[in-house]
């Protein structure tokens, strides 16, 4: 028997949902389970219509359901094979599961094995790889031993997924189990090691090949080539390569790219191009890989004309590739697209290497939509995608808070493939904590560990600095615990993130604490980590120690940085220090560290704080002399400035500078306007007052008052010469909105309307919002309406509040229309339920309508994972 991984008893892989969330009286599912098994009782049952009818609905789970009651075996698994080549159905873990029992239970192991060796082959990550070896493990007794095949598979397998501790396990047990070992399983062996550098112990393996009385071939020396090339040493790789050819084994496509690969990276570009050229003299076709190296070489050290030359004389799809793939690296898109044209002109088909490199590119440079448009081509083109093509697109998605349409690709990964990955699960945390939902960022934490994908020291560092920005310190601290208990060394990352979270709640010494202890645990603070924690004893007053922290950065050999030097400045200027600001400003830049944009933000704010707004306008002048573009954040420091020191005109003239010089101003900027404004108002009532010796009152009717100042705005606005434009409109209805004041919100929109404007996405979201807050349904659902005939999309979150509006105005019914509507759209059904029935209805304390909405969900087949079921359970088990 296999060496079981876990310490748990054998993993019995489940597909079933949990069953608190499906009702016990008989539905659609337990129905369609009933009639199938009626249809297949019919030796025709292949031919039946009604089966073809129900196929469509048929999921994994009911698979499974229909493998454990119907009455024959033989039947059922002519069904398991049938149905898996239905288009658009694939078994699960849970149907392959049901399938080994029943044939296990009835000894019929010819076919077992068969269905054994197909499910290791469907695993598609490491998490189901050890689950299968586990569960196998439990059902491989009573006369039901591995094959050859089946261990070759599962050695196959391990490979795929890098996975040498476990490889070691099952090649042991087989060379201890009497199976005879074949060439193919040596070779499997050998390649797995030689992937990690471990060529001594490849060697040994060698050894056995020999034992045996076979002999190595061409996949045996091509590894070994590869484990040398992986250690950098050529001059062993080049003794393999030797032996082999007078061995008379002829090197293959793969042999030769791994050399040409090794020379590449020695920077041996010419040797590996000769290389090439004897590949291709010699009859051997290279493949997209063999070519990627070089030619990507060649675009690395600024020999794009060569690059360009060379697949000019070799025009094929490999060479193409590797020329976009080569460019796209080192930043040239443009150029890029430019062969990709030129090779669709020639008839050739990019490879999913060459959309890959593409759609990277384009993600990477914000140019989204085109790389969604690739994408979306690859799909409605039936070309080949992979896991990169799926994360460099989620990525993209991510980086521009578009995390709805990634959980929506993210599903569609979990249904057909290709499965995610740690990079796939990283991505959409960060994703998650970046746009300020941890409790997502969490679950699919908790989805991944379910997974059996193990978090990495990436993923934890993800965590942490997430909870520590979102101000969730106890529970980062709780998950940097939890880290700590399951082996993971916090890397520098996370020691920083803790650190910063620390400093940034005022807890100076636990930070101090945890960077002597990050020193003691032998992970060397980074720049990163003195710049967080000389940031929060800045802050926090505490000049001398923050220098002494300084002194100390340099003693080990690190240079302070931008950062570092603005650190120090922020402190002084949020507590009156400015002329010592001023000191570390000339210092810094003495030592050639030069100053940014928030540098000279930071000394503005500090001298406007003090009064000195003219100082502060010299300042101005003079970063944009050194070519530095003042942002929103120093425009509105400095016209705060104007407006503290009574200056209001001033201010105005500075904002029409800011509007001039390509600056947005945000929601912030006409706040301060608006204060300044509002001073002016007083001080002229006050002055009246004075004049008429009466009693000076507010109005009795605030909300006026606020709408007289806005129109004010608007109007001084346009005699400065700034006519207000859309995306003022948006801006000032958002931050009203989201201070509550949906009455001057609306008067606004109004005036929008007056002047032939339209509100944006984000407005109308923001209208709705504040209406749900207050229980506006009818206003609410006006607004949405509107927004939808406008072509705008709603965001889950829209859904939610105005669902649980609903809910709190007694029209419960409504509520499930607008959720069997949402259910229609593209999203992801995990996220549903985690956005609407946990965060929204739950946390309403509306269980029952939850509960029926999950029932709709089940009755239109939405897929849930486990996860999702195992939150629903958490958080209905806590309202009891």
């Amino acid at each position: 028997m296999l060496r079981p991984l876990l310490t748990s008893p054998p993993y019995i892989i489940q597909s079933l949902p949990n069953p608190l969330f499906f009702s016990s009286k008989p539905n659609s599912h337990s129905l369609l389970v009933s009639k199938i098994c009626r249809i297949l009782c019919d030796s025709k049952w292949r031919k039946s219509a009604d089966l073809m009818r129900v196929i469509p609905e048929l999921k994994p789970h009911l698979v499974s359901q229909i493998i454990d009651t119907h009455k024959s075996t033989d039947s059922v698994l002519e069904f398991f094979f049938w149905v898996s080549k239905r288009p658009f159905y694939k078994h699960d873990m849970g149907c392959f599961t049901s399938m080994l029992n029943r044939l296990v239970r009835d000894r019929a192991f010819a076919p077992a094995d068969h269905v054994r060796i197909l499910m290791v082959k469907a695993c598609r990550n490491e998490g189901e790889v050890e689950r299968v070896i586990e569960y196998l493990n439990g059902i491989s007794t009573n006369g039901f031993g591995f094959s050859l095949y089946c261990f070759n598979s599962i050695l196959i397998q391990l490979g795929k997924f890098e996975m040498l501790g476990l490889a070691r396990n099952v090649y042991t047990q087989m060379l201890n189990s009497g199976v005879k070992p074949s060439l193919l399983t040596f070779n499997t062996m050998i390649n797995i090691l030689c992937k990690k550098g471990k060529v001594q112990e490849a060697e040994f393996i060698l050894s056995k090949i020999f034992e045996y009385d076979m002999y190595p071939d061409v996949f045996t020396f091509t590894s070994f080539i590869l484990g040398h090339c992986r250690n950098r040493n050529l001059e062993k790789a080049f003794d393999v390569f030797d032996r082999m050819l007078k061995n008379g084994i002829d090197p293959n496509s793969v042999t030769y790219s791994h050399l040409i690969n090794g020379l590449c990276h020695e920077g041996r570009i010419d040797e590996a191009l000769k290389m090439l050229d004897e590949m291709t003299k010699n009859g051997i076709e290279p493949t997209v890989y063999t070519y990627t190296t070089p030619i990507s070489s060649l675009c690395e050290v600024d020999r794009v004309d060569e690059a360009v030359r060379f697949v000019i004389c070799n025009p094929n799809v490999q060479t193409y590739t590797a020329l976009i793939s080569g460019l796209c690296r080192v930043g040239k898109l443009e150029m890029g697209i430019g062969f990709y044209h030129k090779m669709l002109k020639h008839g050739l088909v990019p490879s999913t290497v060459t959309y890959n490199a593409l759609i990277k590119e384009l993600c990477e440079r914000g140019r989204l939509d085109d790389g969604m448009k690739i994408f979306n081509w690859m799909e409605k083109q039936g070309a080949s995608t992979n896991i990169r093509t799926f994360n460099e697109i989620i990525k993209g998605l991510c980086s521009t808070g578009e995390l709805e349409k990634a959980m929506f690709l993210f599903s569609k990964m979990l249904r057909a493939g290709p499965s995610p990955t740690v990079i796939t699960y990283n991505t959409l945390i960060s994703g998650y904590f970046r746009t300020g939902n941890p409790n997502n960022a969490m679950r699919l934490v908790e989805m991944m560990k379910e997974s059996r994908c193990e978090p990495d020291e990436w993923t934890y560092a993800e965590i942490l600095s997430g909870m520590c920005k979102a101000g969730m310190l106890d529970l980062a601290c709780t998950i940097f615990n939890e880290m700590l208990e399951r082996g993971k060394q916090p890397n520098q990352v996370s020691y920083t993130a803790m650190i910063d979270g620390h400093c940034k709640e005022g807890q100076l010494d636990v930070a101090l604490s945890l960077f002597e202890k990050m020193e003691n645990n032998g992970c060397s603070p980074s720049t990163e980590t003195y710049n967080a924690t000389i940031s929060g004893l800045s802050k926090n007053n505490k000049f001398s120690e923050a220098e002494k922290l300084f002194s100390k950065m340099e003693k080990k050999g690190l240079v302070p940085n931008v950062i570092t030097y603005t650190s120090l400045i922020d402190g002084l200027c949020r507590n009156g220090g400015t002329e010592l600001a001023f000191k570390i400003l000339h210092e810094m830049e003495a030592r050639n560290c030069l100053p940014n944009v928030h540098t000279y933000s930071l000394l503005i704010f500090g001298l406007c704080q003090e009064g000195r707004a003219d100082d502060a306008e010299q300042l101005l002048e003079e970063m944009e002399k050194k070519g530095l573009s003042p942002d929103e954040v120093t425009f509105t420091s400095l016209i705060d400035g104007f407006v503290i020191v009574g200056r209001v005109d001033r201010a105005f003239l500075l904002f029409q500078q800011m509007v001039d010089a390509g600056c947005k101003p945000n929601y912030r900027t006409y706040g301060v306007l608006l204060k300044g404004l509002q001073k002016e108002c007083q001080l002229l009532a006050q002055k009246v007052v004075a004049e008429n010796e009466a009693v000076y009152s507010c109005s009795p009717d605030e909300r006026v008052t606020q709408c007289e100042l806005i129109s004010s705005l608007l109007t001084r606005l346009s005699e400065n010469g700034f006519e207000p434009t859309v995306e003022t409109y948006n801006t000032l209805v958002c931050g009203l909105c989201s201070e509550g004041k949906s009455f001057e919100a609306d008067q606004l929109v109004e005036i929008m309307k007056e002047k032939g404007l339209s509100p944006d996405n984000d407005t109308y979201n923001s209208l709705v919002v504040a209406r749900c807050r207050n229980v506006e349904v009818e206003p609410a659902i006006q607004i949405f309406n509107l927004m939808i005939m406008r072509g705008f999309e709603p965001r889950l979150s829209i859904y939610k509040i105005l669902i649980c509006a609903l809910c709190k105005a007694s029209r419960a019914e409504e509520a499930q229309s607008l959720f069997i509507d949402m259910l229609e759209k593209d999203f992801s059904h995990d996220e549903i339920v985690w956005t609407i029935l946990v965060d929204g209805l739950l946390k309403e304390g509306e269980p029952d309508l939850c509960m029926k909405l999950l029932h709709v969900m089940e009755s239109r087949n939405c897929t849930l994972s486990v996860t999702s079921h195992k939150i629903m359970a958490r958080e209905l088990g806590g309202q009891c």
